[in-house]
């Protein structure tokens, strides 16, 4: 195993050491607490910014972890950079200094500077739409990527969210698609889309922002040439989803959103993975590769086949939008 360990428990300043972990009450846990020796493992995640989507992804994770080693069998040095990229390349140029065991990268820019920081530690990523285009390779397709990443995607099918526009706005004609320019897999989403929107009739127009500065003046843009918005799992507007709704609402432009994360903040519908779900799977490649049942180069890309049409109630009625049978309201 690669990494070093944590020791799972302390006597007097001593480090105990077992032959197999201890719950809570003394009694041995059913699964080993990172091998021998009664050491936990060292999991490292960087989160790129606090958001629904994104903090479901790090929670479903973490309990699949907890479940396979037990509280005591696994120990979280857990980093937020906060939507700055370079704060992601400092928090994984800390996990390999740790020599953690598995680092979790959770979105496209922590899972870049994971890829850059290191060749050795296991890295899984989650919540990346394409790890293709995330990582600069030839090819677009997820797949077994070989080295030392694996991971899971949050893309839904485009196709259908194309076909849920159509079905919620049958007699639009303008479709502006808002995204950040600097995502690589925003603009991966946006060009896809627009090509099955077209193929239905729509006339589709890009709408770019950089960066949190011109998001406002943006969607403001868009409102005044577009009968409906779609923003795809852009990670920007995540986080921003009331500047977006603060200008989105009163032009009266409802938004189909890429994910139930960024629609219950500015949306009307989306269809949506679930995040906590896509987490869990991440987490379970994860246990299969601390216990040596898998190695992470041989591993192929997985996703959370189960969509959902869901509808923000609020944002609906303010916007006099009554949404067809089939869709679950976003709790």
């Amino acid at each position: 195993m690669n990494g070093r360990k944590l020791a799972a428990f302390a006597l007097s300043g001593v480090m105990a050491v077992g032959l197999t972990a201890c719950g809570g009450n003394g009694e041995p846990n059913e699964s080993p607490a990172g091998g021998s020796g009664g050491e936990a493992y060292l999991v490292g995640i960087c989160q790129l910014a606090p958001h629904d989507a994104l903090d479901a992804a790090t929670r479903g994770f973490k309990a699949a972890l907890v479940e396979a080693f037990g509280e005591d069998g696994v120990k979280f040095d857990e980093q937020n950079a906060g939507g700055e990229y370079n704060n992601c390349a400092t928090i994984v140029d800390g996990f390999v200094s740790e020599n953690v065991d598995l680092m979790l990268a959770n979105a496209t820019y922590s899972l870049q500077a994971a890829q850059s920081a290191t060749a050795d530690i296991p890295i899984l990523g989650t919540a990346i739409t394409n790890y293709g285009i995330a990582l600069g390779l030839d090819s677009t397709e997820d797949k077994v990527l070989g080295g030392n990443i694996s991971g899971t995607s949050d893309l839904a099918p485009l196709d259908q969210q194309a076909a849920m526009l159509q079905e919620l706005f049958p007699d639009a004609e303008n479709v502006g698609l808002l995204y950040c320019s600097a995502e690589p897999n925003s603009v991966f989403q946006v060009e896809t889309i627009q090509g099955y929107l077209e193929e239905m009739g729509y006339t589709c127009t890009q709408y770019a922002f950089t960066d949190v500065n011109d998001l406002s003046a943006v969607t403001q843009s868009a409102c005044d040439g577009s009968d409906v918005i779609y923003i795809p799992t852009d990670n920007t507007a995540a986080n921003n989803t009331e500047t977006i709704a603060n200008v989105v609402i009163p032009a009266g432009v409802p938004v189909v959103c890429g994910e139930s994360g960024i629609c219950s903040g500015c949306g009307v519908a989306t269809l949506s993975i679930s995040y906590e779900e896509l987490g869990r799977i991440t987490g379970e490649m994860a246990v299969q590769i601390l216990t040596g049942e898998a190695d992470v180069s041989e591993l192929a890309i997985q996703y959370d086949t189960a969509v959902t049409k869901m509808y923000n109630a609020a944002n609906c009625e303010a916007l006099g939008i009554t949404v067809p049978d089939g869709y679950q309201p976003i709790e």
